[in-house]
């Protein structure tokens, strides 16, 4: 493939032509923001934080969907550019609940990262709020739409595993605009499988792993990633610790082909943790609690080695 010589913030780089400017930027150290690229998704350049200003343009590029040329020259930073940023940060701050001291996502939020960066801050006013549409039917995934920025990184991550799972779509229009799964169901009333692709993605504190929730927060915890044994694609998670006691594990994102699943992950909770939550199984549309051997679905190998034990002892 051909490659390409630009410059970004004054640096100068060769990169292959299909490359996006965002990652030829990545390439370089430097970070463009943005909530909802994600390499391994499809680019829609819907939250306009990426935007940089490139030499000859009029008007403001989104970094994630513009490729590199011969001879670009780019700016990540400009006056231009980080006032377009405080605008749509500030935008949706003013549409987010103020509790980020409480939030499980604080400390890895990257609405609060940025508007941190920028110096927006939370304000009072008189216009809407996102409602606060919150489901808790599901004992492995929080959602609260108040928190949702309609990034729709868990929309295109839920439907990559064609025809098993695409529960996550858009709904409504304009500002009523929110996340549903299938047509507007509760986690457990749904078809989805809490494989937590969703919350891997999930930018901010929408969507967030249920189990996790008062175990630890970020900047607490020491973090050792391990790969999943349940099966050869070797999904990577995250086991945490503190004060010394192993109290939970996450999913990481579905990078190379992954697909994540609920075995998998219960698997790895229950291996690696040293006092793991009691596990539940979905029945009716109803999530009930259930035995580590029938949440793995281990009943009728038990039940067979049991068996062949018995025999041999005879």
């Amino acid at each position: 493939m051909k490659n390409v010589t630009l410059t970004i913030d004054g640096k100068q780089i060769t990169v292959p032509e299909d490359y996006s400017i965002i990652q030829a930027a990545k390439e370089l150290g430097i970070e463009i923001p943005a909530l909802c690229y994600d390499p391994n998704l499809e680019v829609v350049s819907a939250c306009r934080l990426c935007v940089v200003e490139i030499e000859g343009s009029k008007k403001l590029e989104t970094s994630c969907s513009v490729k590199v040329r011969e001879g670009m020259v780019v700016n990540s930073e400009t006056e231009k550019v980080i006032k377009a940023r405080q605008d749509i940060l500030q935008l949706l701050l003013d549409s987010h609940p103020n509790d980020c001291l409480t939030c499980q996502k604080a400390g890895e939020c990257l609405l609060q990262k940025y508007s941190y960066k920028y110096g927006v801050k939370f304000r009072k006013h008189d216009g809407a709020m996102r409602p606060e549409l919150m489901d808790t039917s599901s004992p492995y995934i929080l959602k609260d739409n108040s928190k949702c920025i309609l990034c729709g990184k868990c929309v295109r991550t839920c439907s990559q595993i064609k025809g098993e799972r695409e529960v996550l779509a858009f709904a409504e229009r304009g500002y009523d605009t929110k996340i549903v799964l299938d047509s507007d169901k509760t986690f457990a009333a749904s078809k989805c499988v809490s494989c937590n692709r969703c919350v891997t993605v999930c930018p901010v504190g929408a969507l967030v792993d249920k189990r996790l929730i008062g175990k630890t927060r970020a900047w607490e915890a020491d973090i050792k990633t391990i790969n999943c044994k349940v099966c050869d694609y070797g999904c990577e998670f995250e086991v945490l610790s503190k004060d010394n006691e192993k109290v939970a594990v996450r999913a990481k994102a579905p990078s190379n082909g992954r697909p994540l699943c609920l075995k998998g992950r219960l698997t790895t909770e229950l291996l690696n943790v040293d006092n793991p939550d009691t596990p539940y199984r979905k029945i009716g549309g109803k999530f009930n609690e259930t035995t580590w051997t029938k949440a793995l679905g281990l009943s009728n190998v038990i039940d067979k080695i049991e068996k062949l034990e018995k025999k041999d002892e005879e």
